[in-house]
This record gives C-alpha cells, structure tokens and sequence, in this order.
C-alpha cells in the first residue's frame, strides 16, 4: 500500500514538475491515467484542473489536489489529511452544496454519491477520474470539448459558463493541439 502511494504520489508531483519545466506541453501522468480509453483527451482534463486547482508554486501554474473551495472561498492545504477536516467542517457549516473539492472542484451536493465518502474526493486519481466521467457527460456530437468544459462548470450555461469557457481556453490553447481547441470565433 505505501509501495502504492509512494508511486502514485510520484506520478502525479513529478508530472506536474515536468509539465511546469516544458510550459505546459504535455499533461502529467496522472492525467494521462484518468483519461486512458475513456474519449476525453488528457490535455483536457489538465487544462480543467489548472483552472478548477491552478496555484502557482515555484512561479509556475499548478493543479493543487488538497483545494477546496468554500462558498466562493478557495483554501489550500498541504495535505490530505488536513483538507480532510477542512471538508467535513464546511459540509456541517455551509452545506454540501457549496462546497467543491480536489484537482476538479468536483462540487460535493450534486455530484457526492461519485464517492464513497467526501474525503476521498480528495484523493487526486479518484477526483480526477469523476471530472473525467463529468467532462464525458458534457460532451456530445453537438458541441467541442470548451463547450463540454463549460458545461462540467455550470451546466445551465449563461455568463458564468461563457467566462469560464473563455478562460479555459486560455489554458487549454497553452497545452494542445488546435484540433482541440474547437472553431475559432471571428
């Protein structure tokens, strides 16, 4: 089991080192993990996660897995066990609703019977699997993976889901293809 995290933990801080040291040209394993077989592209997920997570450590932009963001508030934590707690005491305090956790802000209310229990929404691979279902969700015959992000952020859309698909985008565009990137917009 240490064996385990030890290995997992390596895949997904020495990804996240490498991707910072090439600006962001290729998601880090973990993503490329979560996305295996599953249609969406990791490039995806990783563009998700650093606007969901994005902090920047050592001047570079991040995907942090031990953020949550509270009634609007984010807070970051350096490790699991205290975002644990951070995540049950604003469960009791503001409701699930309003709470979103981990490298997606997979938001517990709507979408917390992905888990078994809320904390491990805080574990990287599971939370990054459940964005990679939602992105899936999202996405259809019909509309481009922005869309589909756009969507996994506010799946009624208006405003709040065209300046997150405006800034997810802008990530995006930093680490893919334009095959990727959708139709450009005059």
């Amino acid at each position: 089991m240490a064996t385990a995290l030890i290995i997992a933990g390596a895949l997904l801080t020495g990804g996240l080192a490498a991707a910072s040291a090439s600006a962001y040209d290729v998601p880090p394993p973990a993503y490329q993990v979560a996305t295996h077989r599953t249609g969406v592209p990791a490039e995806v997920l990783y563009a998700l996660a650093l606007q969901e997570s994005g902090t920047v450590l050592r001047g570079q932009l991040i995907p942090w897995p031990w953020t949550l963001n509270v009634a609007g508030k984010p807070y970051r934590f350096s490790h699991s066990e205290a975002a644990c707690s951070a995540l049950l005491q604003a469960i009791r305090d503001v409701g699930a609703k309003s709470v979103d956790v981990g490298l997606g802000q997979i938001n517990i209310g709507w979408n917390g019977e992905r888990f078994i229990q809320p904390c491990e929404a805080l574990d990287p691979y599971r939370n990054l699997a459940v964005a990679t279902a939602l992105l899936r969700e999202h996405k259809s015959a019909d509309n481009d993976w922005i869309t589909a992000a756009g969507r996994y952020h506010r799946p009624a859309g208006g405003v709040p889901a065209a300046r997150y698909r405006k800034s997810f985008a802008q990530h995006l565009s930093r680490i893919t293809r334009p095959s990727l990137q959708g139709p450009k917009t005059p």
